[in-house]
């Protein structure tokens, strides 16, 4: 129990610098014309809080905020960076993020480049997502970042012809980024592996998740499910937290005690959900009571649980594939471009989860082999209760933070 209560300190400790904060990401779209673009900007207030904006009053038109991404955010013609000819206004936005545009004028002429250095400041692992279309550039988006922060639209030798935006083998790249930068993501599949004994059960659970995220993945990016981002990621550590739970509970025998606790307190949010506390709905709390509570009674009444862990694999599955669909839903995409950049991504998310199994089950199975009586079960004890703590620690900051 010592151990267990420390590792969930040391979680949470090492939690609190990245805050509530998941992928760090921003978006733009340029209408270019014979003069000039007009711009619109896309950016979470999660995202300005970074740089100690308030998210009501440095937001407004013109304001700080504004400001700041007309600065970090540019157009070139030549060598000579084009100019605003107007403050930015602040557009309509969904809860939770800010909506900027606005008129940017190119006195010279020359080949014309993007360039972004938004938010590099304060996490260089940033990604903007540009967008352009209009004069002489069919509609193509491309990944600026801290190593690629700068994207040529025409070439000279070519007349005024678009550079290509974002590869195939570049949305491959970033969808490794995303899943080995998504420490979400790796704990979930950390609690997944910690108590897997066998190859064989490793590969059905991680088959199971990889199949319930790529269905999602792709009916997010595709448009044709539209869920509320606050509340998947919300959920993506709750999945964590129970996953982890019943590492502790299957490595103690059982008992009445963390089903009771899991589904009553999930219950009790779901009650408070319902009078509008927190970003997850009241149904969808009370379904996972339910769910918890049915879940660990038929792991008690089972001899082997890999089966029934798979079955949670696929069910969180499906809400983590939403998770990482958020990154390229936001794009908006057009259809031609939809299909090398989901499969790309795709691709991506399944050679980094690949890479994260091949350094986590080698050396589980090594601790395994030579103190499978008094590691082995340390190793699996403090490590669920480090992955629960962290569970917990993204839950409570995502959903009522």
């Amino acid at each position: 129990m010592r151990r267990a209560a420390l590792a969930l300190v040391l979680a949470a400790a090492a939690a609190l610098p990245a805050a509530a904060h998941t992928r760090s990401v921003s978006y733009s779209s340029w209408q270019l014309d014979a003069s000039g673009a007009t711009v619109q900007v896309r950016v979470s207030l999660l995202e300005l809080s970074r740089l100690a904006f308030d998210p009501v009053l440095d937001v407004s038109s013109g304001g700080p905020a504004a400001q700041y991404l007309v600065d970090h955010l540019g157009l070139r013609a030549g060598e000579a960076r084009c100019a605003a000819t107007e403050p930015p206004a602040a557009e309509p936005a969904p809860k939770g993020w800010a909506h900027f545009r606005w008129r940017i004028a190119c006195a010279a002429s020359g080949p014309r480049s993007l360039e972004s250095s938004v938010l590099l400041d304060v996490a260089p692992s940033h990604l903007h997502f540009a967008r352009v279309a209009g004069e002489g550039v069919s509609v193509r988006e491309r990944v600026l970042t801290e190593a690629d922060p700068q994207w040529a639209l025409e070439t000279v030798s070519a007349g005024r012809s678009a550079a290509p935006g974002t590869t195939l083998l570049g949305y491959v790249g970033l969808g490794i980024l995303h899943i080995t930068t998504g420490w979400d993501h790796l704990a979930f599949l950390l609690a997944l592996l910690l108590l897997a004994r066998r190859l064989r059960e490793v590969a059905v659970l991680v088959t199971a998740f990889t199949a319930a995220h790529s269905v999602t993945l792709a009916l997010a990016v595709l448009g044709l499910v539209r869920p509320n981002g606050a509340a998947i990621e919300s959920l993506i550590g709750y999945s964590i937290a129970l996953v982890a739970a019943e590492n502790a509970w299957l490595l103690a025998g059982g008992g009445i005690a963390v089903p009771a606790a899991v589904a009553g307190a999930t219950a009790l949010l779901a009650l408070g959900a319902a009078f509008g506390v927190g970003s997850v709905g009241p149904i969808v709390l009370a379904g996972l009571a339910l769910f918890a509570g049915c879940h660990f009674a038929l792991l008690s009444r089972v001899a082997r649980p890999a089966r029934l862990r798979a079955a949670v694999a696929f069910v969180f599955g499906l809400v983590h594939g939403f998770g990482f669909a958020g990154v390229l839903a936001e794009m908006e995409l057009p259809t031609a471009r939809l299909a090398p950049a989901l499969f790309g991504f795709n691709v991506g998310v399944e050679l980094g989860q690949l890479a994260a199994v091949a350094l986590a089950w080698p050396a589980l199975v090594a601790i395994s082999r030579a103190s499978p009586q008094r590691w082995a079960p340390r190793v699996v004890e403090v490590g669920s209760a480090a992955v629960c703590g962290l569970g917990l620690f993204w839950f409570a900051t995502r959903a009522f933070g």
